[in-house]
């Protein structure tokens, strides 16, 4: 099998990736900031395959030319490195940047390794779905649709604008250099954990069974992280993959997500009301066809990896 590169191999997408890479015999060389911390690094080495094919290498987002040792060799690259934080003291320095600089820094050092033969960028719906326009149950967001920077700046999403902003950069840069490049937009990955820390989106489910006395007036797309690694490898794989693809398994306001766990746990103690007393955000639709011809197999959202839950 083939070498490939990991960005940010200790995150939560990520380890999943590497896992699934390493199941189906490849070499992985995977980037993480910090070497010499076992939270960052023991979980990876104790995968199966690890031992034989699981390279770690030290790099760092905002180090040009940081990830040349780690693509170097490597016949595709799977970038999903960058933050995912939604409260910040500063935006510029804690998410753009990183996401940003981040993304060319990595393509950078992948337009000057001949060997690299396909970039596979972990992106986001957030780079897809904000823009103002109203989302509705009659609404159906697809990949043509992008989020409006000046509208994540007027509504202080941040972390929507690092991703929107870090996407589009990637989009401009391998038209220029020549890249092969897909694109995957995840909605908001849960599921089991292999990193022992715990990630952004993981924390929001853990808010509503610890405790909270309310959920939000909030409604999003919601995905499986093991179809989220799996849609990355289909697109490395897949010869004709070619730009974006939504992830996105259901869409379901905070309530129903409530509901379900109420449903699956009924000795939690769950929050009964919602965080204030306006109309409940409504849902929308987004679109399956893409990561449909994607997933040739039916592996993903309702596929093999979802019976092994």
């Amino acid at each position: 099998m083939k070498t490939v590169a990991v960005t940010g191999a200790s995150g939560y997408i990520a380890s999943w990736l590497v896992k699934f890479l390493l199941e189906k015999g490849y070499t992985v060389k995977a980037s993480v900031r910090d070497l010499s911390d076992p939270k960052k690094t023991e979980h990876l080495l104790a995968l199966d395959g690890a031992k034989e094919r699981l390279h770690l290498i030290k790099a760092n987002l905002l180090e040009e030319g940081s990830f040349d040792a780690v693509v170097d060799g490597c016949d595709g690259v799977f970038h999903t490195a960058s933050p995912f934080y939604h409260t910040v003291k500063d935006p510029q320095a804690e998410l753009i940047d990183p996401a940003l600089k981040g993304t060319l820094n990595v393509l950078e050092s992948c337009a000057k390794t001949p060997s690299v033969k396909k970039v596979v960028l972990t992106s986001s719906v957030a780079a897809v779905a904000n823009n103002g326009k109203p989302r509705t149950p009659d609404v159906v967001v697809d990949e043509t649709w992008w989020s409006d920077p000046d509208f994540c700046k007027q509504t202080q999403m941040w972390y929507v604008l690092s991703k929107t902003l870090a996407e589009d950069a990637a989009w401009k840069f391998v038209k220029e250099k020549g890249l092969d490049l897909v694109v995957i937009n995840p909605a908001m990955v849960i599921g089991p954990l292999l990193q022992p820390t715990l990630n952004t989106s993981s924390a929001a489910m853990l808010n509503l069974i610890k405790g909270a006395e309310t959920y939000p007036n909030a409604t999003f797309g919601w995905v499986n992280v093991k179809d989220v690694a799996l849609a990355h490898i289909l697109a490395y794989e897949n010869p004709s993959a070619n730009g974006r693809y939504c992830t996105v398994e259901t869409v379901a306001h905070y309530s129903e997500v409530v509901n379900i766990l109420r449903e699956l746990y009924p000795t939690l103690r769950l929050p009964e009301k919602c965080a204030d007393d306006k109309p409940f955000v409504p849902k929308y639709q987004v679109s399956k066809e893409k990561a449909k011809s994607l997933d040739t197999k039916n592996k993903l959202m309702n596929g093999v990896e979802k019976s092994k839950r």
